[in-house]
């Protein structure tokens, strides 16, 4: 990181970059979640749910690669171990044991909800002290926000089909 780039910090580069690992850590769990997630899927709108799912997953790789250039330009070191993410995650790893879509959507709900709070609490952390970092994390936050109402809007419409089934049937 520049001379200059440290002096305007004002805030605490260790605290922060550990931070940012636990982000980073949450980041690997919620690709593979989503990934094998998608992978493994089964039940109606499957076909549509998964192929969206992908996209998801390739979207919390970018975030896990922003993070680390983060981490680097701030004089750290990214986490190196993967055994390392559960301990440093906040937000849980839900294994996907019930392929059903239903499952699948509300376990990824839950991990997005998760990354919320996490990018929430990185983006007032870095409010008017590390501008690049909050800039990164308000980026990060609106596209975990978007996931969020994907997945709300698969789980209504799966619903409204659960629904319309039932009144044909009566």
């Amino acid at each position: 990181m520049g001379k200059h780039a440290v002096k305007i910090l004002k805030l605490e580069t260790k605290e922060l970059i550990q931070m940012l690992n636990e982000a980073l850590s949450e980041e690997w769990l919620a690709y593979y979640q989503y990934w094998i997630g998608a992978r493994i899927m089964e039940g109606p709108m499957r076909s549509e749910v998964e192929a969206e799912l992908l996209v998801h997953a390739d979207e919390e790789l970018s975030h896990a690669v922003q993070v680390v250039d983060r981490i680097i330009q701030l004089g750290g070191t990214p986490v190196l171990n993967p055994s390392q993410w559960t301990k440093l995650s906040k937000c849980a790893y839900e294994e996907p044991n019930d392929p059903y879509v239903e499952t699948i959507l509300n376990q990824n709900l839950d991990g997005e909800r998760c990354a919320i709070k996490r990018y929430d609490q990185l983006a007032e952390f870095t409010y008017g002290k590390d501008h690049t970092t909050h800039q990164m994390a308000i980026n990060i936050l609106n596209d975990e926000l978007e996931h969020e109402e994907d997945i709300e809007g698969w789980l209504e419409d799966l619903n409204r089909m659960r629904e319309d089934f039932k009144k044909l049937r009566m």
